[in-house]
């Protein structure tokens, strides 16, 4: 996920490699018929070109648009995460009663609240859970099947007991629990944009069109210069399908790429925020590779 602003050249030329291999290898192909076969008498009229031009270009404007949406979402969504994380922590200092085991309530709700952040990212990435997620799940005898939800489960369990035991004010108590609800929301918004598959057949049918403005392009170009006219059928869906490739990359948010919501970043933010409003020191996170993040 990016903390930077720019993303690697060649990350980005290596995802489009086999597609720029596949068209170059079709345009020669189609431009070599246009003058070395009986397909050379063949003229396709240009204006039928254009017109397949602009269907892939609306295609793509649609694509591209609805792709960055998603991506968008999912980066106000943990937006939210951040300002309610420290939300939560603030409305426990001041509608917790003064008393000895006041720091330990709130230590204990902010580490808690940084654990989940960081078992968020690693479950929307869908991979083993990171170190210190896993040492506080095991040390706090949490099932590993949903854990976030149960790190939320326990905020709840511990505010009730609190409530009964400090006598908290209901109103105070229900909006440290709206709080509650609207981490649970942002988990839940997190799901749906993993859950939810962008249709395949954008993909379909722009790739078809694609093909298909390359095998009548060269049939609509002057015939004089064949390297110009196989370079131009080259490069026209080259750009094309480099569109088309940003538009994936950025509709799935969570799948642990440079353009991803920066996840793993903004635990480490949330986090250290938290253990400073709790008075503890925050741990030091290491895994900052280039202009990204790996776990």
């Amino acid at each position: 996920m990016l903390i930077n602003k720019q993303v690697s050249v060649s990350y980005f030329i290596n995802l489009i490699k086999w597609d720029v291999l596949a068209i170059t290898c079709y345009a020669t192909m189609t431009g070599a018929m246009d003058h070395y076969s009986i397909f050379r008498g063949l003229t396709v009229p240009l204006a039928l070109s254009g017109l397949v031009g602009t269907l892939v270009s609306l295609l793509l404007a649609f694509r591209t648009a609805q792709s960055y949406e998603r991506w968008w979402e999912a980066r106000q969504v943990w937006g939210a995460i951040v300002n309610d994380s420290r939300t939560l922590i603030r409305q426990l200092i001041q509608f917790m009663p003064a008393g000895t085991n006041k720091q330990n309530v709130i230590s204990e709700f902010a580490v808690r609240q940084s654990m989940w952040c960081f078992a968020l990212a690693d479950s929307l990435r869908r991979v083993q859970l990171s170190p210190q997620v896993a040492d506080y799940v095991d040390a706090h005898d949490l099932r590993h099947a949903h854990v976030t939800n149960q790190l939320l489960t326990r905020h709840a369990e511990r505010l009730a007991a609190l409530s009964d035991e400090y006598h908290i004010d209901p109103i105070k108590q229900t909006q440290i629990d709206g709080t509650i609800t609207r981490l649970t929301d942002a988990m839940g918004k997190c799901e749906r944009i993993k859950n939810t598959v962008f249709p395949r057949s954008y993909s379909m049918l722009i790739h078809f069109l694609i093909y298909s403005l390359m095998t009548i392009l060269p049939f609509g170009l002057d015939d004089n210069n064949a390297v110009l006219e196989i370079l131009l059928v080259i490069l026209v869906p080259v750009l094309l399908i480099a569109i088309e490739k940003t538009a994936i990359v950025m509709q799935d948010p969570f799948e642990n790429r440079p353009t991803d919501t920066p996840m793993t970043t903004l635990s480490i933010n949330i986090e250290k925020n938290l253990m400073e409003m709790a008075s503890l020191t925050a741990p030091e996170r290491y895994g900052n590779v280039g202009s990204y993040y790996l776990l």
